[in-house]
C-alpha cells in the first residue's frame, strides 16, 4: 500500500491558525480536514447580562476587518427589538461604514494574502522590489479603507459614532465631497485589480456546497435587506428565521463551529463570490463591465473565482461610496437626520444580518425588559464557510490526484484553494 500524508501546520496568509491533513492511500483521497485550532472566544457569553448599547462595541472585537458589520448587525438586531426605524441618512452612513470594511479587507487579501500564491513567492514582501507601484497602490486603497471607516465610525477599527437609531457624528459636506473624489480616483487601479486576478490561472472545480447572500429588489445589497437566500436551494427567508434554515454543527478534528443547509443538509458557501451570483445584475456599471469582461457571470461555482469576485466588488465599493458621498454632501441627497431617533426599551428577540467583507453574519439576540441580553447567537462568514471550503478542498485534491499531480502540487493547490476562501479562522469558533 501506499500512503501520502499531507500536514500543513498553521497555514499561512490567513487570518487564525488553522492546520490542513490529507491522507492519500493507493491514489484514493482519504482523510480531508481543515484543522481550526483557535481557543474559544465566547463573545456569545461575554455580551450576556450586559445592557444593549454596550453590545455593539464587545462584538465589534470579534474582528478587526469585519469589525463595522459586526456593529451594524447587532445595533439591526436591537432595533428590531425596540422597533426603532433608522432613517434613510442613518442607513446610507452604515452603508459607507460597512464599505470601508470591504476596501480594508478585499485590498489586504488580494494583494497580501492571495497574490503570492500566484507570483510564486511566498509572502509580499518580495512584490515591494519587483513591482513597488503595485504595492504602494494596493496598500493605498486600503488606506482609503481605514480612512473612510474612520471618517465615518470614528476610527478605522471598532467604530464608536453608530449607535442605536443613528450617529453621534456625521462629516461636513466638504469632507463628504473630498471621500468622494478620493473614491473616483481609485477605480482606475481596482479595474486593473479585476484583470491581474483575472489573468491568474487557477484550477477548474466546481463547488457542490450551496451559496448564501443577502437579497433585496433592485439593490446589491450589503446590510439594507433583512433577507437572505439559498441560490441552489432556492430558499429565501427573513434573517429572523435563520435558525430554522442554518444548522450548526461540531466535528471531532476541528474547534470551528460549522454550519449547513438545514434543509438539504449540504454546506454552503458565502462571501463576494456567493454575492455576486446573486446580485450580479446589479452591480455598478464599472463594475458590471469588469466581471463580465473578467468571465465572472452567475452561474459561477468556482470557488477560486472568489479573487475574482472581490476585485470586481472593489470596483463596485468605490462607484457606490463616491455616489453616497455626494449625495450626502447634497442638501437634499437624504430625507431626515443622521441623529439617533427616539426609542423604547422593551424585550424581545430579533436577528440582525449584514453582509461582512468575507460574507453573511448573523447577530440572534434576545433581551428583557431592562435592554440586558439573556442569550445571543453570532453567527461569523468562516464558521458558515469552513464544511464547504473541506468539501472543496476533498473534491480538488480528488481532481489532482486522478491526474496524477505529485504530494507538493496537491498540497500548495489546496493551500490556494483555503486562501481564495479568505477565511478569518480566529472567527470560526464560539
Amino acid at each position: 500500500m501506499t500512503k501520502t500524508a499531507i500536514h500543513v501546520d498553521h497555514i499561512a496568509r490567513i487570518e487564525g491558525h488553522g492546520n490542513v491533513h490529507v491522507v492519500i492511500e493507493d491514489g484514493v483521497v482519504k482523510t480531508v480536514e481543515m484543522n481550526v485550532v483557535e481557543p474559544a472566544r465566547l463573545f456569545e457569553s461575554m455580551v450576556r447580562g450586559r445592557i444593549f448599547h454596550e453590545v455593539p462595541y464587545i462584538a465589534s472585537r470579534i474582528c478587526g476587518i469585519c469589525s463595522a458589520s459586526h456593529v451594524v448587525t447587532d445595533l439591526k438586531a436591537i432595533e428590531g427589538v425596540f422597533g426603532v426605524q433608522p432613517t434613510d441618512r442613518t442607513k446610507a452612513l452604515r452603508e459607507l461604514l460597512v464599505y470601508g470594511s470591504y476596501l480594508q479587507n478585499h485590498a489586504s487579501h488580494l494583494f497580501v494574502f492571495a497574490t503570492p500564491d500566484f507570483i510564486g513567492t511566498k509572502s509580499v514582501f518580495p512584490l515591494a522590489e519587483t513591482d513597488p507601484e503595485l504595492l504602494q497602490k494596493a496598500l493605498g486603497l486600503k488606506a482609503l479603507g481605514n480612512e473612510l471607516c474612520t471618517k465615518v465610525g470614528g476610527r478605522s477599527i471598532h467604530p464608536i459614532t453608530a449607535v442605536v437609531g443613528g450617529f453621534t457624528h456625521e462629516l461636513s459636506a466638504g469632507e463628504y465631497l473630498e471621500l468622494a473624489d478620493k473614491m473616483d480616483a481609485s477605480v482606475e487601479f481596482a479595474l486593473e485589480t479585476v484583470d491581474l486576478f483575472r489573468s491568474f490561472a487557477v484550477p477548474d472545480i466546481a463547488t457542490e456546497g450551496d451559496m448564501l447572500a443577502m437579497v433585496e429588489d433592485g439593490r446589491y445589497p450589503v446590510q439594507g435587506s433583512d433577507t437572505a437566500r439559498f441560490l441552489k436551494a432556492g430558499i429565501e427567508f427573513s434573517a429572523n428565521d435563520v435558525l430554522e434554515h442554518v444548522e450548526e454543527f461540531a466535528v471531532p478534528h476541528s474547534a470551528a463551529l460549522c454550519a449547513r443547509v438545514r434543509d438539504t443538509g449540504e454546506p454552503y458557501f458565502v462571501g463576494a463570490l456567493a454575492r455576486i451570483n446573486a446580485s450580479w445584475k446589479h452591480l455598478s456599471q464599472n463594475a458590471k463591465v469588469a466581471a463580465a469582461k473578467a468571465g465572472l457571470r452567475p452561474p459561477e461555482p468556482n470557488p477560486f473565482m472568489n479573487n475574482v469576485a472581490q476585485a470586481v466588488e472593489l470596483v463596485d465599493a468605490l462607484d457606490r461610496c463616491s455616489e453616497l458621498c455626494r449625495r450626502l454632501a447634497a442638501a437634499d441627497g437624504f430625507e431626515g437626520s443622521s441623529a439617533p431617533v427616539p426609542f423604547e426599551v422593551r424585550a424581545g428577540r430579533a436577528v440582525g444580518f449584514t453582509e461582512a467583507p468575507r460574507g453573511a453574519v448573523f447577530h440572534d439576540l434576545e433581551l428583557d425588559a431592562e435592554g440586558r441580553i439573556v442569550h445571543a447567537s453570532m453567527i461569523t462568514p468562516t464558521a458558515q464557510n469552513v464544511a464547504n471550503l473541506e468539501a472543496d478542498m476533498r473534491l480538488l485534491a480528488e481532481r489532482l490526484v486522478a491526474e496524477g499531480a505529485g504530494q507538493d502540487a496537491v498540497q500548495l493547490a489546496i493551500e490556494k484553494l483555503v486562501r481564495a476562501y479568505d477565511p478569518c479562522l480566529s472567527c470560526s469558533v464560539h
